[in-house]
């Protein structure tokens, strides 16, 4: 299975969902999901429990049926199909490896029940295990094997009868942190090896920022936004997604001004900071303005240093170290406003009980729909 990227009998297939609604009862899970995946796209379903990201891949696996919608896989409605016909490559998060079968015959599964021969099997199981890093690993049984490396046995059976599209629930959400980060590049090149499409189901919005092409954030059952990870972190369209993206500061306000696309809000405690929005806003709305703690200035209050279009006054209450960078929380009267600044060597320019001046540029911040 040396496939490449460039490979047309590997390609990944196109899927789309027309209208897909879930509803048990009265409690809808999913309602009317519309959206179109592009052939060797990684997209990855991202949002907290219960927003309905597993029930709608459930439902494009077959292991789920609808309440209503289509389901179409390379152009073909498969919402009545079985499973089994999808011809779609599935990674659960507890692997659900046969405990009584070896890593090769655990492998090999699927294959034997598509009528593989037994020379073709062993060919294909070979250059799975080889893609996974599990070469010397054949005898072995479930038990005998890391978390780490089941995982990878769950994926090389999900590939081995190269599935055009592969469905990925919630696979690293076993394992630690740091395997976890491992295994997140480790899917990605295969993936991308492969030009296979994926779909992956996470909670985890760092996960999704680094392996996804592309990201649908959903909340309650629908979708809230949809776009790359830069997208999604540096122009979020609501308040849910920037704070469920990454880290924001979110200011509450009402619509004071509004000149060449920057907007003036005002806060409860009489304060202006500026933000840009590209779409209509009514005037004297109450809305939010978010902006991302690493885009946020600070100086000492007197330090005489040029200041950019939202500037406040505040006194650091928190100080806290991530090795990298330092985080503050900064009292501005009316809200707080969490800074992130760059760590350039063991000095720390703040300690708690600081007068300092906070200011971020209208470009760095954005008015919110919601």
């Amino acid at each position: 299975m040396t496939l490449s990227s460039g490979d047309k009998s590997a390609a990944g297939i196109g899927i789309r969902i027309q209208d897909l609604s879930k509803a048990y009862g009265s409690q809808i899970a999913v309602d009317t999901m519309n959206l179109t995946i592009n052939p060797g796209e990684l997209i990855s379903f991202l949002g907290p429990s219960g927003s309905g990201k597993t029930t709608t891949l459930m439902m494009v696996a077959g292991f789920v049926p609808s309440t209503k919608g289509e389901i179409f896989i390379a152009d073909q409605p498969v919402a009545r199909l079985p499973p089994q016909k999808r011809g779609l490559g599935m990674v659960f998060q507890n692997y659900a490896l046969f405990p009584h079968m070896t890593v090769v015959e655990n492998v090999a599964f699927p294959l034997k029940m598509r009528g593989v021969s037994a020379a073709e099997r062993e060919k294909r199981v070979k250059d799975a295990l080889s893609m996974v890093k599990l070469v010397g690993f054949e005898d072995r049984y479930p038990r005998q094997l890391s978390g780490g490396q089941q995982q990878r046995v769950a994926l090389a059976r999900a590939i081995v009868f190269r599935p055009k599209a592969l469905l990925m629930d919630e696979p690293l959400g076993a394992l630690d942190k740091k395997l976890r980060e491992h295994m997140q590049l480790e899917i990605k090149n295969i993936q991308e090896r492969l030009g296979v499409t994926v779909i992956y189901v996470t909670h985890d919005q760092e996960e999704a920022l680094t392996m996804s092409d592309r990201i649908v954030v959903m909340r309650d059952g629908r979708v809230e936004q949809v776009g790359t990870p830069a997208q999604l972190y540096n122009d979020p369209a609501t308040a849910f997604v920037a704070d469920f993206i990454g880290q924001s500061n979110l200011i509450e306000g009402k619509i004071a001004r509004r000149e060449d696309g920057v907007v003036g809000l005002a806060t409860s405690g009489g304060q202006i900071v500026f933000g840009t929005r590209k779409g209509e806003i009514a005037p004297s709305a109450q809305t939010r303005l978010c902006v991302r703690p690493e885009r946020v200035q600070v100086v000492s209050r007197g330090a005489g240093a040029e200041l950019a279009e939202s500037a406040l006054s505040g006194r650091v209450e928190e100080v806290i170290y991530v090795g990298d960078a330092t985080k503050l929380r900064i009292d501005c009267r009316s809200f707080t406003v969490t800074a992130k600044l760059q760590n350039k060597d063991d000095s720390q320019p703040f300690t708690a009980g600081d007068e300092v001046m906070v200011s971020w540029a209208a470009s760095s911040a954005k008015i919110l729909t919601e």
